[in-house]
Order: structure tokens, then sequence, then C-alpha cells
């Protein structure tokens, strides 16, 4: 279960801003807080893990329910991100941990703390997990996503290689709208100081 409207928040937060990304990609998939199964034989083994936020690469993009990795190729994810709480980090940092490194084999693990800000990430390498250290930003690379992680407004947020921010459609929207406007102030201040008034024009 989810432990706040801050858990609950930041994955919304972070699916929307891959769906958004990568908008014009169909091989990936997506999603947070749904079950992973891995063993196909769940009336014996009841073998699944609910991730917060995860992602599948070479894969197609379309609604799941659940992922059953026997039913995708036997595809795990790529990438995982937990979301600490009082409740969990235990096993967040541990025994989660060891599975994503030794049974699932997932290439990035990273584990954000929405109220305390602990950040922490991982990128396996011979069947352990090697700590990945930050930029000068603080941010941390996924090689998976080809792309930074960082902390900003105390939200767990993605940048692209050279830096810049990966927006929502509707903060991409608002910098378009902001940028068009100072454009048009910048015009109009030239025309001005040319004895042209931009009303005129």
């Amino acid at each position: 279960p989810l432990e706040t409207d801050l858990h609950r928040e930041q994955i919304d937060l972070l699916i929307r801003l891959l769906k958004w990304y990568w908008r014009d990609q169909n091989d990936f998939y997506v999603s947070g807080n749904t079950t992973v199964f891995y063993n196909p034989d769940q009336r014996t083994n009841r073998d699944f893990r609910g991730p917060d936020f995860y992602v599948v690469l070479d894969t197609e993009k379309k609604d799941r329910s659940s992922w059953m990795v026997w039913k995708e190729a036997g595809k795990y994810p790529n990438l995982v991100i937990e979301l600490l709480s009082d409740s969990t980090m235990e096993v967040d940092r541990t025994l989660k941990k060891a599975l994503y490194a030794t049974t699932w084999r997932v290439p990035d693990y990273f584990w954000f703390h929405p109220n305390t800000l602990e950040f922490r990430g991982f990128h396996l390498v011979d069947n352990a997990y090697v700590e990945l250290q930050p930029n000068v930003d603080g941010w941390l690379w996924s090689s998976q996503l080809s792309m930074y992680l960082g902390i900003l407004n105390q939200k767990l947020r993605l940048f692209t290689a050279e830096g810049q921010l990966v927006r929502l459609e509707e903060e991409a929207m608002r910098a378009e709208a902001t940028q068009e406007k100072q454009r048009a102030e910048r015009l109009a201040e030239q025309l001005r100081q040319l004895g042209v008034e931009p009303e005129s024009v």
C-alpha cells in the first residue's frame, strides 16, 4: 500500500514525465505500484513484487493490469525506483535490493525518500550493485534511461544528458508561452528604440 500523498504524487509524476518525453516511442512499458509476477506457478510459489516505479525496455507499449515475466519474453524491469518510508525502507535497502540484483538482475536500482529526500542509486555489475556517484548537481545517471535523476523542489525529476529538465506536457506549454511572451517584449522594445510604436506594426 502507498504510504502518503507524497508517495502517490511522486509515482504519478515519474510515470507522466517518461510517457510524455517518450511519447513518440512504442518500445517501452512504464508503470508503478503494480504487480510484477516472476514465477508462472503462482499456486505454489507466491513470487511477486510491486515496485513503486519501473520501466521495461524493448517491449510493446500497451496497457497491462500486471507484468508477468513468463508472458513477456522473460523480460524483467530495466529500472526500478522504490520510494522509502519508515515502514518499508529496511526491506527496500536489503531484501528488495538483493532480489533485484540476483534474481531480477535489474540494471538500475534507485531509492528516494519523499520526506527526508534520501536519494541513492546503483548499477548492476557482475550480479552485484555498485553505488552510483552523483555529479556536481547531485544527480545520478541512469544508463537504462540515458537520463539523469535528481531532486528539484523536493521531487525526484528527470534530466536529459545535456542537463535539461524533462518537463510535463503542461510545464512545456507554460514554458513555451513564457518564451513567446519574452520574444514579443524584446521585439516591442527593439521597435521602440527605432522610434516605431509596436501597436502600429
